[in-house]
């Protein structure tokens, strides 16, 4: 049993290892290269994050789904280079959007170079995922775009808020359908499609995958509360120092309109107050860590997980089965 990808992921079978880390490999190698430019500036700022490391969760999933039809059809390292590429310009614009200092143990490109430069780096990023994803096909542009759409109108949405009457629990569930979910599932989706599997194959680790996602974004956001910067690779509360409307937090907005427990309504209170203020920004966390909506978003991350698992039930037996399931462990594990 060897241990590879994120999470500490357990891989039991030899060949289904040499797989997964050949491919990855090559993954890393093709994400150096496309963020290559004759500008050695850009270069420096392109490969910022990609030498910062980072879990590679979506190229492992693109690995792991193509073992469902050929594993060493040549299409696979592309995709899984296209979406990684995909999240790595996502990352760069949430820093910015987020004022964060810290993005996997270093300084945030935002940090270093400034708003402009972090944004049009992410633009340089998404143009080269463009340019690989073109030799792919038309089919793969369109399920692309179309992921793409959605993550953007995610977090247009979460940025605009639930409208009115609507529960913000299930407003923040959308969102992350978008803004996460759908390039986990992408990358399931890529994995399976580029190694020729079946049509209801794709689908079912595209639905598995769509779940993972949402699991693994409410991870982060129990994480956000939870953790310190050396298991997050970010400083804790940032989302809650820009208030970003977190699961553990609108669960506390719940409990508190619901029931009124003073101090709910205080803790609420403190949330929506000025968190720039170090000393208030960690009375806030000390006393998130303490109350029952953390546990209950830990609850959250927990039923999309297992969702996640069930989706597995019509795949043929095997490691990369067992793996994919593995993953919604390790998912549920990082949430505590």
């Amino acid at each position: 049993m060897t241990v590879v990808g994120p999470f500490g992921l357990s891989v039991r079978d030899q060949a289904l290892e040499a797989d997964v880390q050949t491919g990855l490999a090559a993954v890393e190698a093709g994400l150096l290269n496309a963020t290559k430019s004759d500008v050695p500036f850009i270069t420096e700022a392109a490969q910022h994050l990609v030498l910062a490391g980072g879990k590679r969760f979506r190229p492992l999933l693109v690995m792991l789904a193509a073992q469902f039809g050929d594993p060493y059809a040549p299409g696979i390292v592309p995709a899984a280079v296209v979406v990684e590429l995909t999240h790595l310009a996502t990352l760069y614009h949430d820093d910015v959007m987020d004022e964060a200092d810290v993005r996997r143990g270093v300084p945030s490109a935002n940090t270093r170079w400034g708003n402009s430069i972090a944004v049009l780096t992410g633009d340089f990023l998404f143009a080269r995922a463009s340019h690989t994803l073109a030799d792919l096909g038309p089919e793969a542009v369109r399920i692309q775009s179309e992921a793409f759409e959605r993550l953007v109108t995610g977090q247009i949405l979460e940025t605009a808020g639930p409208a009115d009457g609507r529960d913000p629990v299930d407003h923040y569930l959308d969102v992350l359908g978008g803004k996460t979910g759908s390039l986990v599932a992408v990358a399931c989706r890529f994995g399976a499609m580029m190694a020729g599997a079946d049509e209801g194959v794709v689908d079912t680790l595209t639905q598995y995958g769509e779940r993972l996602g949402v699991a693994f974004q409410l991870a982060d956001d129990v994480l956000d509360i939870a953790s310190d910067s050396h298991e997050s690779g970010k400083t804790p509360g940032t989302d809650l120092r820009e208030g970003i409307p977190t699961l553990p937090v609108l669960h506390l907005r719940a409990a508190a309109a619901a029931h009124g427990r003073p101090e709910d309504v205080e803790l609420v209170a403190l949330v929506d107050g000025d968190l720039t203020d170090d000393a208030r920004h960690a009375e806030v966390l000390r006393r998130l860590r303490a109350h029952p909506a953390l546990e209950q978003a830990r609850r959250d991350t927990v039923r999309y997980a297992e969702e996640a698992r069930a989706m597995l039930a019509p795949l043929p037996d095997g490691y990369a089965k067992s793996a994919l399931a593995e993953l919604c462990d390790a998912v549920v594990y990082r949430a505590g």
